[in-house]
């Protein structure tokens, strides 16, 4: 099956609290409702980042890093609302282009211990794509045994059920082409080899981004392939008419992560 990520930085204007951008989102809904309806079409499990909306509240109430007074559980609440305004802009957007989505708040079964989540609920998952539904997570709250409460991102709440489901390939779609480099160049595969000289060239995010940008990103998705033998993933732009589309076909787009495998990268290029 796929797992497909709609950036928030893609589906948001990350610098203005609260902005969609309405027009990509249709867009994008067409794209993967349309590829939805193929009769050969793999499962997909949809995600999507919180954008304007989630990471401006959880950067007002350091919401990631714990929750504990009164004042940052009423942020907790605060994010979990705005998540889940955002996820329902999207999911609207599916439903009208045809797509049979599926919301599941990850927030509503999440247990993490010191950020990390240890507990998903994975029936409600199962259950819609046994049943040609196209679920769709989001980064979200969670309560924590250790922090109190903090927030997963979308790739984390990914990294989870790819312990538990049979992912091949993870597609993030952003607003950028790729990784860049130093030199502003589309990093075109990054692997365990690579990433230790690239890594500092690799920023984080425009706009609030509370959980680390796209150094964040990369470090996590390169681990995620790294321990999972046969599952790529690729960074590529969603501002592109029709990539999302090529995507889920297959087609090679944007920045691949893989694990290493011998073949030749950047470094000894």
């Amino acid at each position: 099956m796929l797992f497909l990520k709609l950036g928030g930085s893609l589906i948001t204007d990350k610098t203005q609290d609260n902005t969609t951008r309405p027009d990509v989102i249709a867009r994008l809904a067409k794209e993967i409702a349309e590829y939805a309806a193929q009769p050969n079409a793999e499962p997909l499990v949809l995600g999507h980042g919180s954008g304007s909306f989630g990471h401006a509240a959880g950067k007002k109430y350091g919401t990631r890093g714990g929750v504990h007074t009164p004042d940052e559980w009423r942020g907790f609440a605060h994010v979990s609302v705005a998540a889940q305004r955002l996820n329902r802009i999207v999911a609207d957007a599916l439903h009208e282009a045809g797509a049979p989505v599926l919301s599941i708040c990850p927030s509503a079964s999440a247990k993490c211990a010191d950020g990390k989540i240890i507990h998903l609920d994975l029936a409600p998952i199962r259950h819609a794509l046994a049943h040609g539904l196209l679920p769709l997570v989001m980064g979200d709250v969670a309560f924590d045994e250790t922090r109190g409460g903090t927030i997963v991102s979308t790739e984390e709440v990914f990294a989870f059920l790819a312990e538990h489901l049979p992912v091949r390939r993870i597609l993030l779609a952003g607003e950028t082409d790729g990784v860049w480099d130093s030199a502003k160049n589309i990093v075109p595969r990054i692997t365990a080899q690579n990433w230790p000289a690239l890594s500092g060239a690799v920023g984080g995010s425009r706009g609030a981004d509370v959980t680390g940008g796209m150094a964040a990103k990369v470090r996590d998705t390169l681990s995620l392939v790294s321990s999972h033998p046969g599952l790529t993933a690729c960074i590529f732009s969603g501002l592109v008419d029709g990539n999302v589309a090529g995507a889920l076909r297959g087609e090679s787009l944007g920045t691949m992560i893989e694990k290493d495998d011998g073949r030749q990268t950047i470094d000894d290029a």
